[in-house]
């Protein structure tokens, strides 16, 4: 039922009666009175928009047009006006509609208000700027004449530089005379833009003219002028507010002491700090983070752990951007013993994950110390663990080469909820075997398989290639035996471990059948494989070998690297094959390969022995043959 713009009653009281509740009053009312008749054009208007938004014809806006061609009806500008605006849900909609009224319905023309409306609704729901400019064109060929409002929206809609400049063109052709909310979007347009000089120069103008920008303008023309480095104009303008009777807020004081701390103007941004303070803006996260990063790049970090201590005694909690620039100003300055402080200060902010955090930001940095420390104060503070720090802390101590600890600590994971997996265990196996200590990756790898993690190719190539690392040549093929048992099947760079397990270990032939076995399976020898062999046929003095092999290679495809060079020119230089060796070096140049130190100290060697001194038989008065130097 609609509702009726008013409705008023009159009466007179009957009756007084005193009660303990207070006085009652008997009020006789008079007759309700006639209903005020309704808009007999707000029907249309409903209908109008009804019509529109059905979904049952496939052609609306012809509905709509018999529907008011049986009423005898023409809209007017304003009712249109207000089919638009109920139509706002669907700017498309609203759009098609509004063409279609100037085109279609006889009699019908939009004013500027009209206008307007469908301008704003484009502005809210941040339409093309260029579907504004085709009105903006239907409305110079109606010759509609917009007024401020039209103009503001427009440069609202728009960019700066040329676009504001041709909205001014339009307000000076329509007569108009830019009021300080225009000045305003101005303003802003070219910040958008990022033309920081141009939104200043505007700022100044409408400055002269009286008049002032509101706290959000404000606080958008200061942010620019300080990511712009423009910080003179800056604090000009913070003047300016103050003077036009704007108070700051808390992201005024954000902005001017993140600007100040970058500029080094530390007196400046501890006064905007305890301005702000004594002011009683609330200091929020924001704020926080922004005086502590102010206060680190100006190495000032007894006051950096201060307001963190404040900002926990108001209740803020730190984020993990606050650890993050705390720990870069503890870091640069040396002080990252002072990281326990914090930790006690923000204690009851300190989660899992922040624990986690650190850890792995202190490892990835290289201070494997503050990172255990930071650790253990999780492990004690936690039940359950975070995987990621704890691999973190793993890596950590397998590159330190405490494999005790790293060892210790793989085996406690599951007291806090980790389950380990075999990529942790070959973080292990791998730093236990570049020290050597084979004896604890036996009982590790023991342990692993009790836990019922199952060894993959990774594993085993570590474990063959540590054992060939200290000479267990036989444990080596035991376990290569027991990979192919397992079903695990071997790849190339297994291969590779035991055949240089076998041939540094002087089972040259064994490395060779296996070399041919690796073949006859289908596996590709790559660079490494072929460089292995030639390397230990070379210092068996099988010289005629390793340059078959040399041979084979380059016609199987595989590429020489400058490795391989240096293994084949160093075995034939011990050799005395000079010659040949020469003719590989310029074999390896046309390859485009660069000689390294390596093949410069061979190189040498060659040429020395090519001058060396040699025994020369020559009659002399003493009896015998004396050494002359071959010149």
């Amino acid at each position: 039922m609609p509702r009726r713009l008013a409705t008023t009653y009159s009466g007179r009281i009957a009756a007084a009666r005193p009660s303990p509740e207070g006085p009652s009053l008997t009020v006789t009312v008079a007759p309700t009175p006639p209903p005020t008749p309704l808009d007999p054009r707000r029907h249309p208007v409903c209908a109008a928009a009804r019509i529109l938004r059905s979904q049952a014809s496939p052609t609306p806006l012809l509905d709509l047009a018999d529907y008011l061609r049986s009423l005898r009806l023409t809209l007017t500008a304003a009712e249109a006006s207000e089919v638009v605006k109920a139509l706002s849900p669907d700017p498309p909609l609203a759009l098609a509609f509004f063409r279609f009224a100037a085109t279609s319905l006889p009699g019908f023309r939009h004013d500027a208000f009209s206008y307007n409306r469908i301008l704003a609704l484009l502005f809210r729901a941040r339409a093309d700027p260029a579907e504004a400019l085709r009105l903006v064109a239907d409305m110079e060929r109606d010759g509609v004449a917009g007024n401020i409002s039209t103009i503001n929206l427009l440069v609202g809609m728009g960019g700066g530089g040329a676009e504001v400049e041709r909205c001014l063109e339009m307000a000076s052709k329509w007569g108009l005379r830019l009021s300080g909310y225009t000045y305003k979007c101005i303003v802003q347009a070219h910040l958008r833009s990022r033309e920081v000089s141009k939104g200043f120069q505007v700022y100044e103008e409408m400055r002269r003219k009286g008049y002032k920008l509101d706290i959000f303008a404000y606080n958008m023309l200061l942010d620019a002028l300080a990511k712009a480095g423009m910080v003179d104009q800056a604090f000009q303008v913070f003047e300016d507010m103050k003077q036009k009777h704007c108070a700051p807020d808390a992201y005024t004081y954000t902005i001017l002491i993140r600007m100040s701390g970058k500029a080094g103007r530390t007196s400046k941004f501890l006064s905007f700090f305890d301005e702000m303070v004594s002011k009683g803006c609330a200091l929020n996260l924001i704020a926080f983070n922004t005086i502590i990063e102010a206060l680190g790049k100006n190495k000032m970090v007894d006051k950096v752990i201060f307001v963190l201590s404040k900002m926990v005694q108001s209740d803020c909690q730190p984020n993990q951007f606050t650890y993050s620039i705390t720990l870069d100003i503890l870091a640069t300055e040396g002080q990252l013993h002072r990281l326990n402080e914090v930790l006690d200060i923000c204690s009851r902010y300190m989660s899992r994950s922040i624990y986690s955090y650190l850890v792995k930001s202190l490892c990835k940095s290289g201070h494997a110390s503050e990172a255990h420390n930071i650790f253990c104060r999780m492990w004690n503070s936690h039940e359950k663990g975070d995987r990621d720090a704890f691999v973190s802390m793993l890596e950590v101590l397998c590159n330190a080469e405490k494999t005790l600890e790293a060892i210790d600590l793989l085996l406690m994971m599951p007291e806090k909820g980790i389950a380990t997996d075999v990529s942790m265990y070959n973080k292990v196996f791998s730093a236990l075997g570049k020290l050597k200590q084979v004896s604890f990756i036996s009982n590790l790898f023991d342990k692993m398989k009790e836990n019922g993690i199952i060894p993959d190719i990774f594993t085993y190539n570590i474990m063959i290639s540590s054992y060939g690392r200290v000479g267990l040549v036989d444990k080596a093929s035991e376990l290569f035996e027991v990979m192919e048992a397992s079903g695990c099947k071997p790849d190339v760079v297994t291969y590779n471990s035991l055949i240089n397990c076998l041939g540094k270990n002087g089972d040259l032939d064994e490395a060779h059948m296996l070399f041919k076995e690796m073949q006859e399976k289908g596996y590709d020898p790559d660079v490494f494989t072929y460089s292995i062999l030639i390397e230990c046929f070379g210092k068996s003095n099988k010289v005629e070998m390793a340059c078959s092999l040399f041979d084979e290679m380059i016609a199987e495809g595989c590429t020489p690297n400058i490795v391989t060079y240096n293994i084949l020119l160093d075995c034939l230089e011990r050799r005395g094959k000079t010659e040949e060796a020469h003719e590989l070096y310029e074999t390896m140049k046309q390859q485009g390969l660069i000689p390294d130190s390596i093949t410069y100290s061979i190189l040498e060697r060659i040429e020395s022995r090519s001058q060396r001194t040699v025994r020369i038989r020559k009659p002399t008065r003493i009896s015998g043959w004396i050494v002359s130097p071959l010149r």
